[in-house]
């Protein structure tokens, strides 16, 4: 299904900013702008102004793809109250005026379906992220019944999930398959199922989550049906000439003693790509961890641990080189020549930048600068680069 392009680039050239085709899309750059959760919607979930000037600026910053966040499939599977979603036909027409505007700038417009599962009705971050309560009912925003794989709580004092039933699998399948209608609708050129952290998707993938003794849970077979299923119907309603990817947390980190088990594993992970590149996903986004609170990004501010630069590069390569699908790397990729190195050993095919892109909108167009691409300001908006171009041939005294 991947169409790569016939040729390398020109010697010396950089492969970050190299096209990269893929079904019928080409990818100006390989640089992912990555989802990120900015818990600003309404319960409505609608996209609003706030939305469409928070990914704009990645589009005129220079970034080859831009991705919303992730848009729930199912209000019982939004995280807080203020996530965006793509489960009703509302959400498709402030969507797509965001995708529109992507896309005019010169960049694909992406989208990622989502479903939190058992760390829904939440409080936004920066109101704790604790459960919703009395205090947060008594101002409209009432708990709600979370459900997952099983029972059991990512985290002690979060609301207990109640394991779904099949008849209510069937059903968030095809959520899932809606969803990725109404994504095409709104003309988005890339596709990503969120199914990693400890979310929906993840809770029947791990053993540690998943106790079901059913077609959903046991063996490794049983535990991927969920996401297989998603896959197959997310594609069947995505047109197919449009590439679609699926993020998955590659390991779960850390031992569960109470599980007695090592969780999912990257072996886990390359078996599940293969299996997903036989129903017609192209790429793997490959992140790590979030089954249990402390395989959590949060569990390292608590224990003021420091992340590692490219500390999930790893797994994309693994699963690159094993399974033969590409990959996405995403996690403290910190520059432009860090990206570059990640392509130039054949890592991963794309690189997701998150953080450091919310403190640089225009981290592509610097990344291009420090590797010798754009020297002299063309790759920036003409309206920005004639300035900026100018200011260098005038030059600053002390």
């Amino acid at each position: 299904m991947t169409d790569r392009p016939a040729a390398p680039p020109p010697a010396g050239a950089p492969l970050l900013f190299s096209p990269w085709r893929l079904r019928g899309v080409t990818f100006p750059n390989r640089i992912v702008i990555a989802p990120m959760q900015m818990y600003k919607a309404g319960p409505d979930g609608l996209a609003t102004d706030w939305h469409f000037q928070h990914l704009a600026k990645y589009a005129v910053g220079g970034a080859g793809t831009v991705m919303t966040e992730a848009l729930i499939v199912d209000p019982v599977g939004r995280n807080t109250y203020g996530d965006l979603g793509i489960w009703s036909d509302d959400h498709v027409a402030p969507l797509s005026r965001i995708a529109a505007f992507l896309q005019g700038e010169g960049s694909l417009a992406a989208a990622q379906l989502h479903h939190a599962g058992p760390k829904s009705s939440r409080q936004r971050p920066w109101e704790g992220l604790g459960p919703l309560g009395a205090a947060e009912a008594a101002r409209g925003e009432a708990p709600w019944q979370p459900v997952g794989a099983s029972a059991g709580r990512s985290v002690e004092g979060w609301h207990q999930p109640r394991a779904m039933t099949p008849d209510e699998i069937a059903r968030l399948v095809e959520d899932y398959g809606r969803a990725a209608g109404r994504a095409a609708r709104a003309g988005f050129d890339v596709l990503d199922i969120h199914a990693a952290h400890g979310y929906l998707i993840h809770s029947f993938l791990s053993p540690v989550s998943n106790t079901r003794e059913d077609a959903y849970g046991g063996d490794r077979a049983g535990r991927m049906r969920i996401l297989l299923e998603i896959a197959e119907s997310v594609r069947a309603h995505w047109p197919s000439g449009r590439p679609l990817l699926v993020r998955i947390s590659c390991v779960d980190w850390r031992r569960d003693l109470d599980a007695r088990t090592d969780g999912w594993t990257i072996e886990d992970s390359i078996v599940l790509a293969r299996a997903l590149a036989e129903r017609g996903v192209d790429v793997i986004d490959c992140s790590s961890g979030g089954i249990r609170a402390e395989n959590s990004m949060m569990d390292f501010v608590k224990t003021r641990t420091r992340l590692r630069r490219g500390h999930q590069v790893p797994y994309a390569e693994a699963i690159r080189r094993e399974a033969g699908i590409p990959t996405m790397a995403v996690g403290v990729i910190l520059d432009g020549p860090q990206a570059e190195a990640i392509l130039r050993a054949g890592q991963a095919d794309l690189v997701a930048i998150g953080r450091e892109a919310l403190t640089d909108p225009h981290w592509a167009l610097h990344a291009a600068q420090a590797l010798g691409a754009d020297p002299d300001w063309r790759h920036w908006p003409p309206s920005y680069g004639w300035w900026l171009e100018m200011r260098d041939r005038i030059g600053i005294s002390a």
